[in-house]
C-alpha cells in the first residue's frame, strides 16, 4: 500500500519549521538590536549598567517608564547634563525604547562604597521623614519611577541634588521641592551629607 500522507506531512513539517525559523530570527534580530543600543552605554554606565564611575549613575534595573523619560529629558535639554544632551540626540524613540527594555530587565545591584556609620543612621532617619513617601525602600524599588538612591554612586546623588537646589534642574513633583527644602532648612548642609552616607551605605 503506498502511503500518499507523507508528502503532505513533509509539506507541512517544512512549513512550520520555516515558521519556526522566521520569529526565531525577528526575535533574534530584537534581541540583537537592543542589545546592540545598550552595548553604546556601556563604556560610561558599566557592564549590564552597573556603574564603576563616582559621577556615573547604575542604570541596570531602572524601568522603562524612568529610562525613557530620562533620555527624552536629556534629549529635550531639559535635564542638564553636557555629555548626556549630547549623546541622548542621536537615538530615536525606537532606539530608546529598545535600550529600556534591555536595561529593565537587568538587575539594580548597589555599589558598595565608604560611608561614615554613625552618619548613615542618621540619614536613615532623615530619609524616612523626607523622602520615603516617594523613594520606597530607600530608592531601590524601581516601579516608584522615582530613581534609585541606596547604592547608587554617591558623587552622582550629590550631583544632582545640587543641580535641584541651584535651580538648574526643574523639580517633576512639587512634594520634592517642599521636601529638599525642609530638609535643608532644618537640618542644613550636614543633613544632606548624613542623607548621603546612607544611601552610600547601600542599607534599605
Amino acid at each position: 500500500m503506498i502511503n500518499t500522507k507523507k508528502p503532505f506531512l513533509k509539506k507541512w513539517m517544512g512549513v512550520v519549521l520555516a515558521g519556526g525559523l522566521m520569529a526565531s530570527g525577528m526575535a533574534q534580530a530584537e534581541f540583537d538590536r537592543s542589545t546592540m543600543l545598550a552595548n553604546t552605554c556601556v563604556g560610561c554606565h558599566g557592564i549590564n549598567g552597573i556603574s564603576d564611575g563616582p559621577a556615573i549613575p547604575s542604570i541596570g534595573g531602572m524601568s522603562e517608564e524612568y529610562f525613557i523619560n530620562s533620555m527624552k529629558e536629556f534629549r529635550a535639554g531639559e535635564r542638564p547634563n553636557t555629555i548626556m544632551t549630547r549623546l541622548a540626540k542621536g537615538y530615536t524613540d525606537q532606539d530608546i525604547e529598545d535600550m529600556a527594555k534591555y536595561f529593565a530587565k537587568q538587575k539594580y545591584v548597589q555599589v558598595e562604597q565608604a560611608h561614615d556609620r554613625q552618619a548613615a543612621q542618621l540619614g536613615q532617619r532623615l530619609h524616612n521623614t523626607f523622602c520615603d513617601r516617594c523613594h520606597d525602600a530607600a530608592g531601590t524599588n524601581p516601579e516608584d519611577e522615582a530613581g534609585f538612591l541606596s547604592g547608587q554612586m554617591r558623587a552622582y546623588l550629590e550631583y544632582s541634588l545640587q543641580d535641584y537646589l541651584s535651580g538648574e534642574r526643574e523639580y517633576k513633583e512639587s512634594r520634592m521641592k517642599r521636601e529638599l527644602e525642609s530638609l535643608i532648612n532644618r537640618h542644613g548642609d550636614a543633613g544632606v551629607q548624613q542623607l548621603l552616607d546612607y544611601y552610600a551605605s547601600g542599607k534599605e
